[in-house]
């Protein structure tokens, strides 16, 4: 609850930031800048946030009653539920607040300001790490959907990009498009990528078995696809002809192994719980049998390994300091929390950690 003097301050600090749009929009008039307005959106709430970052690519979109739609939504389902993202989604996508040249622009559009709304509306991800959406031709001569991925997906988190895939396959069904059917070369392709990525660019923050991601792409309902970029080819399954390029593709490795693969439980769960409130959606149904496949692989390996070394053990650069092993008590560890001085993505230490690890910890300090 608001104390009086909590809400005056709030209100003093609208009316202000208000004074101020005045200002910046009677200079911008002036036609001195390349553009003639203020280009950044006063956001009052999240869905006003979400809308104007969508809103750069579409304009139509502000103003249009988007916002006071996921204010009703977040009202019948519960703020932050993923309900929420595929209603929205739906929505825009069958251009309820706004029109759009084509259906395939307008579920383009759905997509992200779903995938928006479930990263909060504050990072990238829906606008350059979702890059774009095309249609393939199954052997068959029927259309199917293949999404476009580049680096910035990581800004929307290992869980946002597992939801990602699911919301664009409950649009594909939707509106009646075909599941993607790839070949054995194809399949391939996905192992001998996701693993040239790992092992020649940079380390995945999780590499599926080569059996886990067989699984996976035989069953995808849309094709992961990306824009190429390393200036390194894939080592094998060159020239296929529906795969653009023959360099690796990060975005399309990052969404496919840490997202899909690594967060496909969580994922999963999160699509059952929409479905309990009238969501429609099967393309992703396999990842149940994915899961229980999952867990008889990792039982199989810890029965048969001789080798216990965990993985970021084991890529240990030399000369950085080990200040945790797993498992083993007294090591260095991390109680997840949001502290008053840390910001969104950040972790806070006392000054005396610091000290006690030898300086090695300072501000920036990467730990893995």
């Amino acid at each position: 609850m608001l104390t009086e003097n909590t809400q005056t301050y709030f209100q003093n600090l609208e009316r202000d930031v208000r004074k101020i749009y005045v200002v910046a929009e009677e200079a911008k008039k002036t036609g001195l800048d390349p553009v003639d307005k203020v280009e950044i959106p006063l956001a009052m709430t999240m869905a006003s946030k979400v809308v104007g970052l969508i809103s750069i690519i579409y304009p139509q979109m502000e103003n249009s009653g988007i916002d006071k739609r996921i204010l009703e939504l977040e009202e019948q389902y519960g703020k932050l539920d993923a309900t929420v993202m595929f209603k929205i989604a739906e929505e825009v996508a069958k251009q309820k607040f706004c029109k759009f040249s084509s259906l395939l622009e307008a579920i383009d559009a759905g997509i992200r300001i779903g995938f928006a709304y479930y990263t909060l509306g504050v990072v990238s991800s829906p606008i350059e790490g979702f890059t774009q959406l095309k249609l393939g031709k199954t052997r068959d001569g029927r259309e199917y959907f293949i999404a476009y991925f580049s680096g910035p997906i990581r800004s929307a988190g290992t869980t946002g990009e597992c939801m990602v895939l699911l919301l664009i396959d409950y649009l594909r069904e939707m509106f009646g498009f075909a599941k993607y059917d790839p070949n054995e070369e194809e399949i391939k392709r996905y192992v001998t990528e996701n693993y040239d990525y790992h092992e020649r660019v940079t380390n995945l923050q999780y590499l599926p078995l080569e059996k886990e991601i067989e699984f996976l792409a035989r069953n995808l309902p849309i094709q992961i696809a990306g824009e190429p970029t390393e200036k390194i080819e894939v080592s094998n399954y060159k020239n296929l002809p529906r795969v653009e390029t023959n360099y690796i593709r990060g975005g399309m490795c990052l969404i496919f192994s840490e997202g899909l693969a690594q967060k496909a439980a969580k994922g999963f769960r999160l699509l059952n719980g929409a479905k309990k409130n009238g969501i429609q959606s099967s393309g992703f149904d396999f990842l149940k049998e994915y899961i229980e496949f999952h867990e008889k692989l990792a039982s199989v390996k810890e029965k048969g390994s001789t080798n216990n070394i965990p993985v970021y053990i084991r890529d240990l650069v030399a000369g950085r300091p080990v200040f945790g092993h797993p498992s083993r008590s007294g090591g260095f560890r991390f109680r997840y929390g949001r502290g008053r001085v840390s910001g969104f993505s950040a972790f806070s230490l006392h000054p005396a950690t610091m000290a006690i690890t030898d300086d090695f910890i300072a501000s920036g300090t990467q730990l893995k």
